[in-house]
């Protein structure tokens, strides 16, 4: 049973959260050769304060981002 973990951080409308776990396990599928029901996605929202590059959270980037404008 193989299973995928994603993270993405938090704010994607539901509908496209849907479409990626589809193309995920088609993917599985395609390249395992593995029943649809055997693939197990989770998908796991981090919120933007707790995401950090470089020791800057995605959040304060985006702060940054919009005092720079």
């Amino acid at each position: 049973m193989p299973q995928v973990a994603i993270h993405v951080r938090d704010g994607r409308d539901p509908q496209s959260i849907r479409r990626m776990i589809s193309a995920v396990t088609r993917a599985v599928v395609d390249n395992l050769s593995v029943p649809p029901e055997t693939v197990r996605v989770i998908v796991t929202e981090v919120p933007t304060t707790h995401w950090a590059n470089g020791d800057v959270t995605l959040a304060e980037k985006a702060a940054l981002d919009g005092v720079r404008r």
